[in-house]
């Protein structure tokens, strides 16, 4: 039994139409036929019916069948009996309140645990980490406990950008990951671009795609890490 997760940093990639650039990414952890579970929680600005429906049309390539956990009566069961968990993006502090009001969290943890396979884009990539303290959300809501998945044992910063605006003088990314970091310097962050992708396979870590992810850990600040390469050692 090995964990088998993808953390997609976007949905899209500048244009592209919504999850086209996942669909390779992600039929590596499928099989046509098999029944996958969509939890559609950061959805706050669109229905769950109407985000379920999205997904769906993006993913038909793959040819799985997607269900919501909204349609279900039991939460549990319905993660219980599902071949793979696809978690979209949207509100991270919503997404992550909506697994504690229905007790998932630990459920969820011990599924990917034992190999049921797990795909997250945006916000369902943030609460892989240890914590989501690290996301780009507003607090629009406050869950019991900041404390995530812990698929990987450090903090991701999806939509990775350090750009600022001509005029603009709020905090640059990088700046609020410095801040994480003098607070907590003996936790990791990898700060991942969209149209990229980690990979984790039991005790293999990968970045994905073409793009340039960011290290933030201690004094290391915005250290380049090159598409491709292995991570496996921030999993010890």
């Amino acid at each position: 039994m090995t964990i088998n997760a993808l953390m997609l940093s976007a949905s899209r990639v500048g244009d592209s139409d919504y999850l086209s650039h996942t669909i390779e990414l992600i039929r590596p952890l499928t099989q046509p036929g098999q029944q996958w579970l969509f939890i559609p929680y950061a959805g706050v600005s669109l229905s769950y019916d109407e985000y379920l429906t999205k997904v769906q049309k993006a993913l038909a390539p793959l040819s799985i069948t997607i269900s919501s956990i909204h349609q279900f009566a039991d939460p549990k069961q319905a993660i219980q009996e599902a071949a793979g968990i696809l978690v979209g993006g949207g509100n991270t502090f919503q997404l992550l309140n909506e697994l504690y009001r229905y007790d998932l969290v630990h459920l969820i943890r011990e599924k990917v645990q034992n190999s049921t396979p797990y795909v997250g884009w945006s916000a369902g990539s943030n609460i892989t980490g240890t914590s989501i303290r690290t996301t780009n959300d507003m607090p629009i809501i406050e869950p019991p406990s900041f404390t995530a998945l812990n698929i990987l044992p450090f903090q991701l910063n999806p939509h990775y950008t350090n750009y600022q605006m001509p005029g603009h003088n709020g905090e640059t990314r990088a700046q609020r990951l410095l801040e994480f970091t003098i607070v907590d310097p003996l936790t990791p962050v990898i700060g991942i671009q969209e149209g990229s992708a980690l990979w984790r396979q039991g005790d293999k870590l990968t970045l994905i795609g073409d793009q340039t992810a960011y290290l933030f850990h201690g004094k290391q600040q915005e250290v380049e890490i090159a598409a491709n390469s292995d991570l496996s050692e921030y999993l010890r």
